[in-house]
């Protein structure tokens, strides 16, 4: 439970009563006592009580009555009626003046409280007693259950043994029950004499007490207690609650004691204050005075280690040394103005720190701080920088050096070897087209030789301590450089001169390896398709294939003339190179694909060819058998489907026309039923055309939209329409005969039902039900008197608030409104004249007067009669007559 407004009440209260619908036991014994105690300790004011916590508040009544002793306000009147929407009504305004003290109820609604659900009725209670009882308990700034918790353990703190923490285990031992009396009514108890092993005792000792001298009734049963793990909170608060208001009297004394002590507790809290400042004070300007000399200081060293350990120093001190005092210089700011603004708000004079140690006197000597140390930092970085372009010159020069070196390295054996006297054609024009390349990168590398020397001119100039061997790296760089010039010039002569040998033989090798790849490729294609794997679903695709099929085939005689001349241009090769003396050496430099490769590749696809042929057959005729099937379910389905809709059709327009009596109209249905079953073997029959379609595992027809799922539902729900349909008409023939409602007053309710029911769904919304009320001469218009009684015959037409009246709730509401009923007052006077006008009755007049198995039931239910005339054996028959119709004494 929570407030919207105001104090909030715990909001884990919540979560405690969903939790606590599986209460156990132990505990709702304990809540069903102590809010009982509780309600009646206010009750008692208005002189009544309750005995019952869930049936004594079913009507409303004493909930109201309780709700007005507690608030002191006037709640609405409450309605005084026995039928339950009057007890509804009640509760529901009960509920409603709760709901605008800022509580909302969660789950909990008036039909529960109605029913005598203890469980809601206990958490209902809960509610009004956080919001009445313990919501506005407040001590040192904290509330309801938390301020609770902290004035008991105030109170019971001298207290030995006593150790408050909760409000269930810390109260078992009764002790602390007695702390609190014994510390507002000490006279009352003697604390000494309790023992903590005699829980009992102390805490029958407490209930008493409070109950005799305190008016605190007893709430709880000490043996629940003790006997209970952990007993039950909500019981222990609300009791504890009890003494609070009892005691609150004796709060006074207590709070002038603790203005006091926050008085003296600002005053030496504003001193310890002042001290810290003084001294952090103190010390932060002390270490900015050890500090600034240590930043100033400029003496350049000569080495970059040593400027390194310079630079690791700074950074030590900003990363170690500094962020401490950055701290403590932040925080000693804060005390600062937190003193002022605590001495300000207490109405104390402002703080004046020591001479020299103002806010205004640290932060112009931490200005000279950062001034020094930025000063320092970009000192050292111009050192660092300086010794940094010197080793980052010697270190790039080596760097290039042994990058070119190793560039250079097996290059002058490369360019002297005789590798072209023997290579073919294509291996010499490869190796110029190396040639070629590392002459870009030997252009390339110029730019890297002139860095260089650069760098070294660079090093020269700065004064490097290790120039000489720089300068002989260098020399030794350039005149290899120049030699690989020169041999480069040489290699390129010789590799031109070779190439136009073998350029004749060469130009034949391209001829064939230009017209023998796209014919490999198209062999490789062709093997591909040959073998792959088809899948189709229709005859169309599979002709689809045999069509491209065929158009392959009246391809292979051009394929072979191809075939013939690319071997011609490979034996020509081979007469020229034995004319010229030339030895051919490997294979094709511009193909690896060999004369036999493509003579091999030729003759596999000659051998595919017919079995692609007859695979493609055997999946025509396939087809042509599913095609079939998908035909004759077709047929069935069509014809099927169409029949069910006409039938579920007719079904909708025999519910609605009434032609003749209930009786013909059911014997019509009947054969109508008749007439579909027999239909059955239609359905069975499209079955196994379905189940012969699912093995050859066809997936689509194109000859019907109907899909067997489809069919099914439908004969399904044509079978189930067809079986309610004649359950209605037997619900009315049943509803006629027992309220005896004559054939023309069935047909007029019909005839207005149907009217009403525009979209023929067998039920009336609430606007349709209504305007078929006014039809029928009901006074339901839009006004205040109509939409009430609109209202209460909704209840009765659609208990379950579905927004839908069907036509039987309609029946049953119409003959309740036009035909006699017995009643509980009719039946009582029957029996008082079977009891000879006594109030009560005996069990020998009731088997006297009534049949022996009824008569018996009545003595076995009806309860013994308690008033001031009756004689031994009396039975109360008022009381049973009430209860046959669900009505009740209150």
């Amino acid at each position: 439970v929570c407030l919207c407004g105001g104090t909030p009440i715990y909001m884990e209260q919540e979560n405690d009563w969903d939790r606590d619908l599986l209460l156990d036991p132990a505990w709702e014994k304990q809540q069903r006592k102590t809010f009982t105690a509780w309600c009646n300790s206010h009750l008692r004011k208005a002189g009544t009580q309750i005995d019952s916590i869930e049936e004594d508040f079913r009507d409303g009544l004493k909930l109201m009555l309780l709700l007005e002793v507690i608030s002191g306000e006037r709640l609405p009147k409450p309605e005084r009626g026995k039928m339950r929407v009057h007890k509804i009504n009640n509760v529901n305004k009960a509920l409603d003046f709760i709901a605008s003290k800022g509580v909302k109820l969660v789950s909990i609604g008036a039909e529960e409280i109605v029913d005598g659900n203890a469980k809601m009725t206990l958490g209902m209670i809960w509610t009004i007693i956080l919001r009445f009882a313990i919501q506005d308990i407040s001590v040192d700034e904290t509330s309801a259950k938390e301020g609770l918790l902290l004035w008991c353990q105030r109170k019971t703190a001298p207290y030995k043994n006593v150790n408050v923490q909760n409000f269930h285990i810390s109260w078992k031992d009764g002790l602390a029950f007695n702390a609190l009396i014994h510390r507002h009514r000490p006279e009352l108890i003697d604390y000494d004499k309790l023992r903590k092993d005699d829980p009992l005792t102390n805490l029958n000792n407490a209930f008493e007490v409070a109950e005799k001298y305190l008016d605190i009734p007893k709430m709880m049963d000490a043996e629940d207690i003790v006997n209970t793990a952990r007993p039950d909170e909500k019981a222990i608060m609300t009791y504890v609650s009890s003494f609070y208001h009892a005691f609150s009297g004796a709060q006074k004394a207590e709070t002038a004691a603790n203005r006091i002590c926050k008085v003296l507790a600002v005053n030496q809290e504003n001193e310890h204050l002042m001290e810290d400042y003084e001294k952090l004070a103190s010390d932060l300007l002390e270490w900015i005075r050890r500090t600034i000399p240590w930043l100033e200081n400029r003496a350049p060293e000569k080495t970059m280690a040593e400027m390194q350990q310079k630079l690791e120093d700074f950074r030590d001190y900003r990363r170690v040394h500094k962020p401490p005092k950055v701290q403590e210089k932040c925080q000693l700011e804060i005390n600062f103005n937190t003193l002022q603004t605590k001495l300000r708000l207490s109405n104390r004079p402002a703080f004046m720190p020591s001479e020299g140690r103002m806010v205004s006197d640290i932060n112009g000597s931490w200005h000279a701080l950062e001034g020094a140390e930025k000063g320092y930092e970009e000192w050292l970085l111009n050192e660092i920088r300086r010794l940094e372009r010197l080793d980052h010159l010697a270190e790039k020069f080596r760097q290039k050096a042994t990058i070119h070196e190793a560039w250079t390295d097996g290059k002058e054996a490369m360019l002297t070897q005789k590798d072209y006297a023997t290579a073919t054609l294509s291996e010499v024009k490869a190796l110029l087209r190396k040639h070629e390349a590392f002459e870009s990168d030997l252009a390339a590398h110029q730019d890297r030789v002139e860095q260089i020397a650069a760098i070294a001119q660079e090093l020269n100039e700065l004064d490097y301590y290790d120039s000489p061997s720089v300068n002989a790296r260098c020399q030794n760089i350039c005149e290899q450089w120049d030699s690989l010039g020169s041999l480069t010039q040489n290699r390129r002569e010789s590799l031109e001169r070779t190439e136009k040998q073998l350029e004749s033989i060469d130009e034949l090798y391209l001829e064939y390896a230009k017209r023998a790849a796209p014919f490999n490729n198209w062999m490789e294609g062709a093997m591909e398709d040959l073998q792959d794997m088809f899948i189709v679903h229709n005859i169309e695709e599979i002709q689809g294939l045999i069509t491209a099929h065929e158009q392959f085939k009246s391809t292979l005689p051009d394929a072979n003339k191809e075939r013939e001349a690319i071997q011609a241009i490979q034996a020509e090769v081979q007469k020229i190179a034995q004319h010229n003396g030339i030895n051919l050496s490997g294979t094709n430099p511009y193909t690896s694909i060999t004369p036999e490769s493509i003579d091999s590749k030729w003759e596999k696809v000659q051998r595919l060819v017919p079995q692609r042929d007859q695979a493609l057959q055997e999946e025509l005729a396939k087809q042509q058998s599913n095609d079939h099937l998908r035909r004759q379910f077709a047929t069935q389905a069509n014809m099927v489907g169409p029949w069910i809709q006409t039938k579920m059709e007719e079904i909708g327009r025999i519910s609605i026309e009434m032609n003749g009596t209930l009786e013909d109209q059911l014997t019509h249905l009947r054969e109508y039923e008749q007439s579909i079953i027999e239909y059955k073997p239609h359905i069975d029959r499209l079955e196994g055309d379905h189940q012969l379609i699912q093995e050859a595992l066809i997936f689509d027809n194109k000859y019907t939209a109907y899909t067997m799922e489809h069919l099914r539902v439908g004969w399904e729900q044509l079978l189930t329409t067809i079986a309610r349909t004649i359950n209605e008409i037997d619900n009315q023939i049943l509803t006629r005969d027992a309220k005896g409602i004559s054939q023309e007053q069935l047909h007029e309710y019909r005839t207005s039902f149907n009217h009403f029911d525009k979209d023929h769904s067998g039920a009336l919304m609430a606007e349709e039900f209504k305007a078929c009320l006014i039809s029928l001469g009901y006074d339901v218009e839009n006004n205040k008197q109509g939409d009430a009684e609109f209202a209460r015959i909704m209840g009765i037409v659609d208990p379950n608030s579905s927004g839908a009246v069907t036509f039987q709730a309609f029946i049953d509401f119409m003959s309740r409104e036009t035909t006699d009923t017995d009643t509980a007052d009719q039946v009582i006077a029957s029996f008082k004249i079977l009891a000879g006008d006594k109030n009560f009755i005996t069990a020998e007049e009731l088997r006297r007067e009534l049949p022996a198995d009824q008569a018996e039931y009545c003595i076995a239910r009806m309860a013994p009669y308690g008033g001031p005339d009756g004689v031994p054996g009396a039975l109360d028959y008022m009381s049973f007559s009430t209860a046959l119709y669900g009505e009740s004494d209150l």
